[in-house]
């Protein structure tokens, strides 16, 4: 296609965005008043419903082959294609996804976290900036592409998925039981954000694995009063945090063996490219509202340890009494959930058995410890030099004004991990949200600014990637 025709495209479609901007914001709207909590049984009707919700959208968009598959253990991956570029145009395969974190606590909300506020230039609920935002961006894209000039400049294909953020199995099972729906040279994922509240975009080339957990300690049939058993029986809440706090040193190191045997080493270069990266750390600490940061592991400084070194968290922790006043009690269990996440070349999977094995060897013989393995998935890197990284940052530097900064996420997303294991296919990642939207935590936010910008910025992507081959946007 001649650059003059393209050019034209690009423009008409930009001016399709501005002029049906009601529109798709309402297209967004409706998406977040769908409680697709997949973590949640209670609203596996809800987050169906949202799968449905996308295909309908598709559809209505012109995305052809629009299917909701069912999973075996979760809920439906949404997949659809635009395939009429032709043989010598690449192909991109577009990631997000539709399910959100549990809204709880709910009295910390302003407003009900599926009901939209609309403040001060922002949005406000849950899914707003994880990961909502970006699966309509990506659908907006290409319907304003579609109507404006009639056709994409690229062959598209689409996989949502339902279960991102409670278990990488059923995408697991979707991605080796469908193959053929994910043939493309290029995934972008759209699951991160921007690199400041300033607008600055960001290309995000690593993102850490995770292995998640949860401890059950069990101890007598029924909860016992302390004064008539205190001393005599072990007590399963006692033990429970004493096992946690075996698990690390007083600088957040595990404390697991062999934990640490194929971590990748950060290089110089990657040691170089961290100290560049512009980081406010006392504004950081007056956004999350904490008295001071944390030193942790003296050998790394804050920036590497945001990313790229390994981490424990525990992640909620429960049992026995925790009502009003006073209740002398031996729990009859405590329980827990927490975490790893994994760098390079950490295997989830190993350091699953690794914890399992460690807690077991730890575990007093007057209680039973259960330790159950919730979810994992592998860490990822892809290279900055690349020729489709070079075109994104091309892209991302017209629409922002501005060159995108290269740096590694300290979050997972495990359909990188599985998609890489079972295609090879190489995964660049694009996101638009703001990294302060406080995901995963009450009024989950995005400012309306990025909500624009970030189409804008994804047609100008597809315009770049149409200008490559696609074994060029197949090289790593």
């Amino acid at each position: 296609m001649p650059d003059h025709t393209a050019s034209a495209d690009l423009q008409a479609t930009l001016d399709h965005l501005e002029s049906h901007a009601d529109e798709n914001l309402a297209r967004f709207d409706a998406l977040l008043r769908i409680p697709s909590v997949a973590a949640e049984p209670a609203h596996d009707a809800d987050t169906r419903r949202a799968s449905e919700w996308i295909v309908a959208l598709m559809e209505e968009i012109g995305i052809e082959h629009a299917t909701a598959t069912p999973t075996v253990t979760g809920h439906p991956v949404v997949t659809g294609d635009w395939l009429h570029a032709g043989a010598d145009a690449p192909t991109v395969l577009v990631y997000a996804h539709y399910d959100v974190q549990p809204p709880d606590p709910l009295d910390e909300w302003i407003r009900p976290p599926f009901e939209p506020r609309y403040e001060d230039g922002k949005v406000f609920a849950r899914g707003a900036s994880d990961d909502k935002n970006q699966l309509v961006q990506h659908l907006n894209a290409a319907d304003a592409w579609l109507r404006a000039a009639g056709r994409l400049p690229l062959n598209l294909r689409f996989v949502f998925e339902g279960d991102e953020e409670s278990s990488a199995v059923p995408v697991e099972e979707f991605i080796a039981a469908h193959p053929e729906l994910l043939a493309a040279d290029l995934c972008l994922v759209s699951d991160g954000a921007m690199y400041d509240d300033e607008g600055t975009p960001e290309i995000t080339y690593g993102l850490r694995g995770i292995s998640y957990f949860e401890i059950t300690v069990s101890g007598p049939r029924q909860d016992l009063h302390s004064g008539s058993y205190g001393g005599a029986v072990r007590n399963p809440a006692n033990v429970l945090v004493k096992l946690l706090a075996a698990l690390t040193d007083e600088h957040g190191r595990c404390t697991v063996p062999s934990f640490y045997d194929q971590v990748r080493s950060l290089t110089d270069a990657e040691r170089d490219a961290y100290s560049a990266l512009p980081y406010d750390v006392e504004a950081q600490r007056d956004l999350i509202g904490v008295p001071q940061m944390w030193a942790g592991d003296p050998d790394y400084t804050f920036m590497e340890r945001l990313s790229g070194r390994p981490t424990f968290d525990i992640n909620g922790l429960w049992g026995g009494y925790s009502g009003d006043g006073s209740k002398t009690i031996i729990p009859a269990r405590a329980s827990a959930k927490f975490s790893t996440r994994l760098v390079p070349d950490q295997d989830h999977a190993e350091i699953a058995e690794l914890m399992v094995t460690h807690l077991a060897r730890l575990a007093p013989p007057e209680v039973t410890v259960a330790v159950k393995v919730i979810q994992g998935g592998y860490p990822y890197m892809t290279p900055i030099d690349s020729p489709a990284t070079q075109r994104a940052a091309a892209a991302l530097e017209r629409a922002y004004g501005r060159a995108p900064l290269f740096a590694r996420s300290g979050g997972s997303v495990p359909f990188v991990s599985a998609l890489q294991l079972a295609t090879n296919l190489p995964v660049l990642l694009v996101g638009f949200a703001t990294p302060n939207g406080n995901y995963h935590a009450p009024n989950e936010w995005l400012p309306l600014d990025y909500w624009r910008g970030g189409m804008e910025a994804i047609v100008h992507l597809w315009d770049e990637f149409s200008r490559a081959t696609p074994e060029e946007l197949r090289v790593r």
